[in-house]
């Protein structure tokens, strides 16, 4: 066989990954919200508040702490991106010499 008759693929076989994978810095930052106002219903008691105030905080909470998660996530990468281009020469918020 050569070459030519191999088909290669970048595709690793993994399951898809959670459902919090691809969100974003503004999907963290619903969550968070989300997670907030799930805890002020909770706290107001409003329709749908479990018996066990307790379980509703906790899930609240979950809520909040995956969107922080996230949110601290997305800001580490775009630090260490930042820092990668310094290293490089690189000043994304200076224009070039073409005034770009």
């Amino acid at each position: 066989m050569t070459d030519k008759d191999i088909e290669h693929t970048d595709e690793r076989g993994f399951g898809p990954g959670p459902w919090w994978a691809e969100l974003g810095t503004l999907g963290a930052v619903a969550l968070i919200a989300f997670g907030g106002l799930a805890g002020a219903w909770v706290f107001l008691r409003l329709p749908g508040t479990p018996e066990n105030l307790a379980t509703g905080y906790h899930g609240a909470a979950k809520v909040v702490a995956i969107g922080l998660v996230i949110a601290g996530s997305a800001l580490l990468s775009r630090r260490h991106t930042r820092a990668a281009g310094a290293e490089k020469g690189e000043n994304p918020a200076t224009p070039d010499a073409a005034g770009r």
